[in-house]
């Protein structure tokens, strides 16, 4: 019996024209509310080719919209490395088995899950200018980078919580009665196996990443929406410059979404099967032995 009988009922025929004629409803609405935003932006002249233009040439790539995906990219690559590194460190301590490293563990997490990015951000720009650790210019992206590792560290902790959580619980057992400790058996047998399982989670968290640091804008870090909106105050064509850093942001979650898919399906191929079942008895005749002849006649004697 398949998971999805088990969940829920296939539809019938009433029930799939039902979700037939919603589909039509929600693609017209959508569609209509999609002609409207055109037409406005048409009557604005917000659609004139003039605006688009500068789309078209280097300039504009090289001067602003790479210079956007080069800031989006580093603050990214910084925060899902440290975040990495941040939700093993938290997730291990949520699972040790000394209850204050429990504690204090789970306290950390369940904070830095509760409080908005935003906020992160603005809190350690500020106070990182206060405190003058670094450069002013590297303040912004210092804020960036440790908000989003506090924040998506804790997520990741969490995804080794439960990771190690649904292991059967014969792993476990298993590496205890081999005499392994504990702690032992957590990071030789049951964390391995967890972060196999949720490879495809941790990188769908990259979306999030990517997402989030566009709030990077609200402490001046130069990213994409930042570049994008220098680019529309350089050429007078902002909501098409927004248009298009919507259009970059969608195609990168879009791309990460895409091999966090193509990841998951690698790993549902790599079954193990064991060995195919035989009900032949062992042949113990080896060589040129026959039946009845030497070897048998050894083993009657013994």
């Amino acid at each position: 019996m398949s998971a999805q009988a088990v969940l829920f009922d296939a539809p019938g025929p009433k029930a799939r024209q039902r979700h037939l004629i919603l589909t039509i409803v929600g693609v017209v609405i959508v569609a209509g509310v999609l002609a409207a935003v055109l037409y406005q932006l048409g009557t604005k002249g917000q659609l004139d080719a003039a605006k688009w233009m500068p789309f078209l040439t280097a300039s504009a790539w090289r001067n602003y919209l790479l210079q956007g995906l080069l800031g989006t990219a580093i603050a990214a690559v910084l925060s899902v490395i440290l975040a990495g590194l941040l939700g093993l460190l938290l997730g291990i301590g949520r699972l040790a088995s000394t209850r204050w490293i429990r504690v204090v563990s789970g306290v950390v997490v369940e904070f830095f899950r509760a409080v908005p990015v935003l906020i992160m951000m603005i809190f350690l720009f500020n106070a990182l200018q206060l405190l003058r650790w670094f450069r002013n210019d590297v303040n912004p992206l210092m804020a960036v980078v440790v908000a989003l590792t506090l924040y998506n560290g804790s997520v990741i902790a969490e995804l080794v919580r439960s990771g190690v959580h649904s292991l059967p619980k014969g792993q476990a057992e298993a590496g205890l009665s081999i005499g392994l400790t504990p702690s032992q058996t957590l990071r030789s047998i049951q964390l391995p196996q967890a972060l196999v399982a949720m490879l495809p989670a941790l990188i769908g968290q990259l979306v999030v990443v990517v997402k989030d640091s566009a709030l990077g804008y609200q402490i001046t870090y130069s990213e994409l929406l930042t570049w994008s909106k220098t680019l529309g105050s350089a050429y007078a064509n902002t909501v098409p410059a927004y248009i298009v850093a919507a259009a970059l942001f969608i195609l990168i979650n879009w791309s990460l979404t895409r091999f966090a898919r193509w990841v998951e399906q690698r790993l549902r191929k790599r079954s193990v099967t064991a060995a195919p079942l035989t009900t032949a008895a062992p042949n113990i005749i080896q060589g040129s032995a026959e039946p009845g002849g030497p070897t048998d006649t050894l083993i009657d004697q013994r």
